[in-house]
């Protein structure tokens, strides 16, 4: 049963294991035992956290993964005491410090949270009061836990702005948070807990939000921040790649329970939890294109009942009999490894790893070897959005802003193509400009050969309208939160008059909410009734009830779990082949869209700089952008992941003043933006 030995495994978990046992004979920072948290709500009892035990070493960065509602949040925010006000410890005890934190009065908590265990929130921008300045927010914190006032209060606070890497900190002192950026927020953030100079720093999310550079920057940070002050790090996330970056040791949770808990390199080249071999399994960098992920079927259990066995055997095709019967007790797969499933016991049948697994140990799968016949390959392939010299300005006079200047491209029937950049590059303006949401000031885009930008006629504003829909970022944000499910879904055909009785408007709800997925009953409940994917699902079945041609897909996945991620890849590749879609998807994460998209078009700034088929842009990255992007992509093999180099682009490097750029195809289907001097670089860079 020892699968080590038994699959051949390379001596990094057990060297990794072994560097670790120095740690774990010493006696834990913080250690939480059998803790049980219940919250009371509408008169029932919901058990968020059973039994969950986890230990805290000095100077370590502990993982804390799983999917939404697993109770990563939960369980570290009783290291800091602030549940919910209907939230309680039932049961077990969290030593900290000589004392046992889960019997401390509020007045008590004073002296520990903030000055000994500090925690960065997800979104920076509802932790900050956008009534203050951000220098009056960090110097809060400064004279509370460090006792300094005025001028040296001012002092330690702008030398904390300028710790946290932002330019000019004595002008941004006086800025509020409005005026700064997602990740300079998220910076500001984090200066706040560090001016407590906590022990222990717990980070929730702290760079979900934010782009693949914008987090590899905070990770950087973060990591620079906890050398210098010798903390201690719990970050909770479910983006493995940042787990491969910045942890020594995972915990993973399910069902308010820690499932198992190893170094970072037992986790992923060994794992022995089912759950987390589905985790692991879900990650589009070990996807096939043109096949499905393996998705988790099925939906986490209801805690306002009691589980019985082993809370994830519903959703486990591996599972044994015992699985459904008795709890499984923790198992040593090592002195730094346990988990808890009954695999791990002698009686067990063996179970192979998925070959996920072993993909991971390679760095994901290996770039496609022949074609798989792309729609824009094909020699008939007709034009669906044909975007020509395209500029989207806001404002007037001074302050004319230019989002998007000069933009073309051509999106082929039945294709992906995706566009990638930073925020505030011009994405989503792009795509809102398609759609008829954003006018265009200059350019033109045809539809089906057909001028649809600048005035039109109303009878084909209408055509365009059903022909092009969009699904959007933030499903909550999108969703009528007032409205129920039958009535955000038909909100098209009643507006356009689409159907000619109640009941033919009914069916087709019922078939839309059944080709994502969703049950016809759903269609009474209203959106807060629905977890993130499911909320993402709805949004998905509003836009094809309108039965359309063309679908912008506006970062349909980046606020989702890597599990829901998988499945709502998987259902938007089925309705493509089924309905013959074609789509725009809008991304940041290049490991995504490289598993979805046909081609891919990288902008900065509001300009495309580099456009190729997927597999042709990561084999052959030209742009110093491009390349930029490429490295600050999360690597879920903790090796490759700390072994790479991150680029930092600079946009100075180009020097347009006498060469002007241009345009180039400098291969069949590869386009790059740059001057003569530049392209001929990269034509030696290519071998041509």
């Amino acid at each position: 049963m020892e699968r080590m030995a038994a699959t051949g495994r390379t001596n990094a978990g057990q060297m990794a294991a072994a560097g670790f046992i120095a740690k774990e004979e010493r006696a834990p920072l913080l250690s939480a035992r059998d803790i049980e948290v219940t919250f009371s709500l509408r008169g029932q009892l919901l058990t968020a956290i059973r039994g969950a035990s986890l230990d805290l070493y000095p100077g370590e960065t502990l993982a804390v993964v799983g999917e939404s509602g697993s109770g990563k949040s939960v369980f570290t925010k009783c290291f800091v005491g602030m549940l919910d006000k209907n939230g309680a410890i039932t049961s077990g005890s969290i030593l900290y410090d000589g004392q046992d934190l889960t019997r401390l009065s509020e007045k008590e908590w004073l002296r520990v949270r903030g000055r000994k265990i500090a925690m960065v929130t997800q979104d920076p921008m509802t932790s900050l009061n956008p009534l203050k300045t951000i220098g009056h927010q960090i110097q809060e914190s400064v004279e509370l836990h460090q006792g300094l006032r005025g001028r040296a209060a001012r002092a330690e606070t702008i030398r904390m702005l300028e710790a946290v890497g932002i330019p000019d900190p004595e002008r941004r002192y006086g800025q509020y948070p409005h005026e700064f950026s997602g990740g300079m927020r998220q910076r500001v953030v984090i200066a706040i807990a560090m001016a407590c100079k906590p022990q222990i720093l717990i980070c929730d999310e702290p760079t979900t939000a934010l782009d693949v550079t914008i987090q590899a920057q905070i990770l950087d940070l973060i990591r620079r921040l906890q050398k210098e002050q010798n903390m201690t790090i719990i970050y909770i996330t479910h983006d493995l790649g940042v787990v491969a970056n910045v942890a020594d040791r995972v915990a993973v949770m399910y069902a308010g329970q820690v499932i198992e808990v190893g170094t970072v390199n037992e986790i992923f080249f060994d794992p022995w939890h089912p759950y987390t071999w589905a985790l692991l399994s879900a990650l589009p960098q070990l996807g096939v294109k043109g096949e499905k992920l393996p998705a988790i079927d099925g939906t986490p259990p209801n805690l306002f009942n009691p589980v019985h066995g082993d809370a994830f055997a519903p959703r486990n095709h591996r599972a044994l009999n015992i699985d459904f019967v008795e709890e499984p007790p923790e198992f040593s797969v090592s002195p730094t490894h346990k988990v808890k499933t009954w695999l791990r016991d002698p009686r067990a049948p063996h179970v192979e790893q998925p070959q996920a697994i072993r993909l991971l140990e390679k760095g994901g799968q290996e770039p496609q070897a022949e074609s798989l016949g792309h729609p824009h390959q094909d020699p008939n392939r007709q034009p669906l959005i044909e975007v020509k010299n395209m500029q989207v300005t806001f404002g007037a006079g001074r302050k004319k802003f230019v989002a998007v200047e000069d933009v073309s491209f051509t999106i082929y029937k039945g294709e992906t193509f995706a566009l990638v950049g930073e925020s505030g590059s011009g994405k989503t303006t792009i795509g809102r400009a398609l759609v008829r949401i954003n006018p265009i000031t200059a350019g033109e885009v045809r539809l089906n050969g057909e001028k649809i930008s600048g005035r039109i006629s109303h009878a084909r504003d209408l055509e365009v309208i059903r022909s092009c829909q969009m699904i959007f970022q933030d499903p909550m944000a999108s969703l009528n939160e007032r409205a129920k499910v039958d009535y955000i879904v038909s909100e098209g055909l009643i507006n356009h008059h689409l159907y000619k009785t109640e009941e033919e408007r009914r069916e087709k709800v019922r078939r839309a909410l059944e080709e994502v997925g969703l049950l016809p009953e759903f269609s009474s409940r209203f959106p807060h009734e629905f977890s993130g994917g499911q909320r993402q699902r709805i949004g998905i079945a509003r836009a094809l009830i309108m039965e359309p041609q063309f679908i912008v897909a506006d970062e349909p996945i980046s606020a989702l779990d890597v599990s829901i991620r998988a499945q709502v890849l998987n259902l938007l590749n089925d309705l493509k082949q089924k309905r013959g879609l074609t789509y725009m998807f809008i991304a940041h994460d290049l490991s995504v869209v490289r598993f979805i998209a046909d081609r891919i078009a990288v902008i900065h700034k509001g300009r495309i700089v580099e456009l190729a088929e997927a597999e042709e842009l990561f084999r052959h990255p030209l742009h110093p952008y491009t390349q930029a992007l490429l490295s600050a992509v999360p690597n879920p093999n903790p090796t490759l992941e700390r072994a790479k180099k991150l680029l930092v682009y600079d946009p100075d490097q180009h020097d347009y003043a006498a060469d002007r750029p241009v345009w180039e195809e400098i291969l069949p289907e590869h386009f790059i933006y740059g001057n003569q001097r530049e392209l001929d670089g990269y034509r030696k860079r290519l071998g041509l």
